[in-house]
């Protein structure tokens, strides 16, 4: 058997707002911005030159869900963006204003920094060696 995972949801409180974050702030292709209903759309984001992993960026549909935004994982780091030049990556999010909570650190399995998402989640940029 050969499975894997594709797409992960992440509850966001406004499409436009999360589609400009990711594709301007982490520079994240938009793979598809379909419209399904009057108020639900199907929109994929992925980091450039991924592996076919895409984040479905869905916007919350009730108080529950409203809830969940920025806070899906309890406060814990939530993703882990792997990059193959932290410094470049690095810099360009805080030029651009990404918002880091934990400086940069060289660990033994790589060099990694955590930051925000526009809503609180915590993600971990990482370049392993």
């Amino acid at each position: 058997m050969k499975q894997r995972i594709i797409q992960m949801a992440l509850v966001v409180n406004d499409y436009d707002e999360a589609i400009e974050f990711y594709t301007k702030k982490l520079q994240f292709e938009l793979i598809e911005d379909t419209q399904l209903s009057e108020t639900k759309r199907w929109v994929l984001v992925s980091p450039q030159n991924s592996n076919g992993f895409c984040l479905l960026l869905a916007k919350a549909a009730n108080e529950e869900q409203m809830k969940a935004v920025g806070n899906q994982s309890g406060g814990r780091v939530f993703l882990f963006l792997n990059t193959d030049d932290f410094w470049r990556d690095y810099l360009y999010m805080k030029s651009v204003g990404v918002e880091f909570v934990r400086e940069p650190v060289e660990e033994v399995y790589g060099t990694v920094a955590v930051f925000k998402d526009l809503y609180g989640n915590l993600w971990d940029l990482i370049e392993q060696t």
